[in-house]
């Protein structure tokens, strides 16, 4: 077979471009923003030319440029003319000033909006897998200091940006028609200025980079140990996190260093540029206004002029420091906006009333599959190593059946349910819930027939009445206490200082892991799913908690489809089948009675718990 041929290697869009395109819904903010941006620097450039007038008027009196213009020979009248006029334009300056910040700042936060939206958006589409390969804090510095970055730069920036164009433009534009040969003077600078801009542009895009991905580093490392803080303090490791976290901060702060180092020598070197021009400026139309050729006024236009045209130039150097901030947020925010998620909904919905019957047919999975992929076709690092979880699995429950999968650590018990929710994609074979292939059906229609209770029960920050009714939020109180009552809650949550409306803390931090455990299988009975699954229910609480989780599942699995995963072999021995996991494939599988007799790997796995084996090992 031939080698497939390499592909075309993308240029990458500027990430200005990238903005545009992202931003189609807010195209019209853009365009009246600009356009209110020149207009307020036309009436903020006409103040310099009343000056040049007024002086004109004080100087030539009736033979001023006013005088031959508007006919009027009287000076005061002048003055009062261009007094006026001065109010109107300062009036003028100030409303599109104020015109143009409102649409500016307005947009910057309908796209920081948009841009925020979208990515969680988004992130919600990707695999699970996408998700375990990544860190928390440096997704959560993309969402929020990206793109609060970015925002900064529309906020201030882009509008700046506009106006300095349209000053030098304005600005120059005066020059060439009073005299070609101070413009040329005047503009001298602009060729260097332009020229310091791009290369510092260019030096400064790798150092914001770095700072982007130093901010992420930390982030990611705050929020891991937030999450974690009773575990640092378990293991008295406070000053070493302290330590590593000073240095991903001092990492982050010398990345900003090695930044504004390079964009703080941007301003004086234009300064210098804007003083040459300033006293060339100064000497030759002053040495014109002199010899006659060159009116007074004129001349002290141009000399303010000068200083009009270049000295806003100086701010380049704080935009294009804003400006590279957010040209790194851009490329961070788009491309995570460009991730392909690796597992799409199906389009079919399970009939209902749905069943339950469920049945994997010869899967296989390997983890690490699809990243491995996407590294050899993005000529990336060398792929990892995939690990194989399942190998020809095969697996029938039959609907309203309690089903349970046991076997040692590493046995792929948990990656089962995993891929009947599709959080996985199998690599082989096929799974069906009441004969529709789960590839072929929606996420609603799937994951909405399915009730899953996992080993770390999450609880959100809010009320227990909220966490239980998170899958139906229409589902009222009675609702809410019927479920509690299934599985053995309600008595705990009466107890509680609000009862159903106690907050539970961040993770449900406020309550033990049995309490939390037990919310976690009342939310599921809530959504009353016609499968029911859960992954390690009871390995983590208590004999007392494990008997009353073992009563409501008793209620709550009558008519409906179960599947438990168990750790603890008395949790399943009532259950109509027992499958043993061993090297990806069922080993063995009966009733509990069954395999005892049978006296293979669940018999092995009985004496241990109950101790028998190390009876007779005495």
């Amino acid at each position: 077979m031939a080698p497939p041929e390499p592909q075309a290697q993308q240029i990458p869009r500027h990430p200005l471009r990238r903005l545009w395109d992202f931003a189609q819904d807010d195209h019209r903010a853009v365009r009246l923003g600009a356009g209110l941006s020149v207009l307020n620097k036309f009436f903020d450039v006409l103040p310099e030319l009343l000056i040049g007038v007024a002086v004109d008027v004080v100087v030539r009196g009736d033979a001023s440029l006013l005088a031959d213009w508007l006919g009027i020979d009287d000076r005061w009248t002048q003055l009062l003319v261009l007094a006026a006029a001065t109010v109107v334009i300062w009036v003028l300056e100030s409303i599109t000033d104020y015109a143009a910040t409102l649409v500016w700042r307005n947009l910057a936060q309908s796209i920081e909006h948009s841009a925020r939206s979208e990515l969680y958006r988004h992130l919600q589409t990707l695999e699970l897998a996408w998700f375990e390969d990544r860190s928390s804090g440096g997704l959560l510095s993309v969402v929020n200091d990206d793109v609060n970055q970015l925002e900064r730069f529309l906020d201030v920036g882009a509008a700046e940006v506009i106006r300095t164009a349209t000053n030098v433009v304005l600005v120059g534009a005066f020059f060439f028609v009073v005299s070609p040969t101070l413009a040329l003077v005047a503009f001298v600078p602009i060729p260097v200025i332009v020229a310091g801009s791009l290369r510092y542009q260019r030096r400064l895009e790798p150092h914001y980079a770095a700072v982007r991905e130093s901010v992420g580093d930390l982030s990611g490392t705050l929020t891991n140990n937030l999450g974690g803080i009773a575990t640092i303090k378990a293991f008295v490791a406070e000053r070493r996190e302290a330590q590593r976290v000073d240095g991903l901060s001092a990492q982050y702060r010398d990345a900003n260093h090695r930044a504004i180092k390079v964009s703080s020598a941007f301003v004086p070197l234009i300064r210098m540029a804007i003083l040459a021009a300033f006293v060339v400026t100064l000497l030759v139309g002053g040495r014109a206004a002199i010899a006659g050729t060159l009116a007074v006024g004129v001349s002290s236009t141009l000399v303010f002029m000068t200083q009009r045209l270049l000295w806003p130039l100086t701010r380049m150097g704080e935009v294009l420091d804003l400006y590279q901030r957010a040209a790194a947020s851009v490329v961070r925010i788009l491309d995570l906006l460009e991730v392909t998620p690796g597992i799409i909904s199906g389009t079919r919905r399970l009939v209902a009333p749905v069943r339950g019957d469920v049945v994997f047919r010869d899967v296989d999975f390997v983890y690490g599959v699809e990243c491995d992929t996407e590294m050899e076709l993005a000529g990336g690092e060398p792929p990892r190593r995939t690990l194989p979880v399942l190998a020809g699995f095969n697996l029938d429950v039959a609907a309203g059946e309690t089903h349970a999968l046991v076997g040692t650590t590493g046995a792929g018990k948990s990656t089962v349910l995993k891929l009947l929710l599709r959080f996985y994609e199998p690599t082989g074979g096929s799974i069906t819930i009441d004969g529709v292939d789960t590839a072929e059906l929606g996420f609603a229609s799937l994951r909405g027939a399915i009730g899953y209770v996992s080993q770390d029960a999450f609880l959100f920050d809010g009320t227990v009445a909220e966490n239980l009714a998170y899958a139906r939020p229409d589902a009222g109180r009675d609702e809410l206490i019927r479920a509690a009552e299934l599985a053995e809650a309600a008595g705990f949550i009466r107890a509680l200082p609000e009862g159903f409306d106690t907050r539970v803390g961040e993770r449900g931090q406020k309550l033990s892991g049995g309490q939390r455990q037990r919310l976690s299988i009342a939310r599921a009975i809530v959504a009353d799913p016609a499968i029911l699954v859960l992954d390690e229910a009871t390995s983590a609480v208590d004999n007392e908690t494990e008997a009353a989780i073992q009563r409501s599942l008793a209620k709550v699995s009558i008519d409906r489809t179960t599947i438990i995963i168990a750790h603890r072999l008395s949790t399943v021995r009532r259950a109509h089948a027992i499958h043993v996991l061993e090297g990806g494939r069922i080993a063995e599988s009966g009733t509990h009675d069954e395999l005892l007799e049978h006296g293979g790997l669940y018999a092995a796995l009985w004496r241990v718990q109950t101790g028998e084996a190390a009876l007779n090992a005495g």
